[in-house]
């Protein structure tokens, strides 16, 4: 996967702590950041693909990207 987008993220002077924080509020700093950033989207994306476990990637919590992956695989159940 292409990852050229990470050099101009918002995140990428910004200490990799503050993007694994360990309670809600450090969360929600986190995605005020994102908010702002014009490759978010790509990040989140990444982060899905490549099934990242942990830390806010594109604006998303760890729970909030189970969510979407659980989403998807339903989406792609086929009745035959």
């Amino acid at each position: 996967m292409d990852t050229e987008w990470m050099s101009v993220g918002k995140c990428k002077d910004l200490s990799p702590t503050i993007f694994f924080p360990s309670d809600g509020v450090g969360v929600q700093n986190a995605q005020r950041i994102c908010s702002e950033c014009s490759v978010a989207a790509q990040c989140l994306e990444y982060a899905l693909t490549e099934r990242v476990d942990h830390g806010v990637w594109g604006g998303k919590s760890e729970r909030e990207r189970r969510r979407m992956l659980r989403r998807r695989r339903v989406g792609r159940v086929v009745t035959v």
